[in-house]
């Protein structure tokens, strides 16, 4: 049974954390053979949003506090194991609510891979600024903002 499980780090399981940092290291580094420093220091300060089936962790993401890495609260590290079964759609749906909930977020910052733009623009994202270099793959920014 697959499980959608919102916590701060300081509340996730050592099994938990080590099913997270898997998955985001096999999909970014390995995956996408992109060598960067994923174990960034920001991890203690984020509300982590995972799906968990049986034990093993299939799609996970990271929501950090306005300030910590960019202007707004922003959401970051959205990774999934298993494509096109609608586990992104889930957990940006609730890290979209946890934003607004642990942080009082109006707006959402993302910097966005290019390829994923159309799922992030059917969650409500915009595209606010020019196309750049992260790490080697093309990104861009994207906005989200509650109405009032």
């Amino acid at each position: 049974m697959i499980q959608l499980i919102t916590k701060r780090f300081n509340e996730l399981e050592a099994s938990e954390l080590y099913g997270i940092l898997k998955l985001r290291s096999q999909v970014f580094v390995v995956e996408q053979e992109c060598i960067y420093q994923d174990l960034d220091g920001r991890d203690p300060e984020a509300i982590h949003v995972f799906l968990k089936d049986g034990g093993n962790v299939i799609a996970c993401l990271r929501v950090l506090p306005a300030g910590s890495l960019y202007e707004q609260v922003c959401i970051g590290r959205v990774v999934s194991a298993i494509r096109k079964k609608g586990h992104g759609g889930v957990i940006l749906k609730e890290g979209i609510r946890a934003a607004r909930e642990y942080f009082g977020a109006d707006e959402i910052f993302i910097s966005a891979q290019t390829h994923a733009i159309s799922f992030y623009s059917s969650a409500g994202f915009n595209i606010v600024t020019d196309e750049y270099m992260d790490d080697g793959i093309p990104h861009v920014g994207m906005l989200y903002k509650f109405e009032k």
